[in-house]
């Protein structure tokens, strides 16, 4: 299950990638906001941040203006990893060598082709495992 969250910048992206899930059959969690009403992207990110340390959500996806406010907001949580991605490498690398758990995203940085490629590619590539990337994940963890 993917938790997704918004504020009003958001918001417009947030219905393309829904779209997107269920084309590909992906399940997922609206957390809000559920208007283009002005509102605080902190409220938004809790709320996906709960989902995913509670175990109801696996992975994460946020999304506000430029992706910075909200992924600075989830990254304020113990077990969060929250990466601000702009390409599909930076999706691919955060999985890969992060072992990232949300994904967030600007939606006056990115247009939707490119936002939902980026989706595209950090719900289907994998954490490596690798002993060196899991020594920076614990050294992370320990801040």
């Amino acid at each position: 299950m993917i938790a997704i969250g918004c504020d009003h910048g958001g918001y417009d992206l947030k219905q393309e990638i829904f779209r997107f899930l269920e084309k590909n059959e992906l399940d997922y969690k609206d957390f809000g906001t559920y208007t283009k009403e002005s509102c605080d992207y902190p409220d938004y990110a809790k709320a996906v941040v709960k989902s995913i340390l509670a175990s109801e959500c696996d992975r994460g996806i946020l999304v506000c203006g430029t992706g910075i406010g909200i992924s600075i907001a989830a990254n304020r949580y113990a077990g969060i990893r929250c990466a601000n991605c702009t390409d599909t490498f930076m999706a691919e690398a955060t999985r890969e060598h992060n072992d990232a758990n949300i994904l967030a995203l600007g939606a006056r940085v990115v247009g939707i082709g490119t936002a939902l490629k980026i989706v595209d590619a950090f719900l289907n590539t994998s954490f490596s495992g690798d002993e060196r990337h899991l020594k920076r994940i614990e050294k992370i963890e320990l801040l």
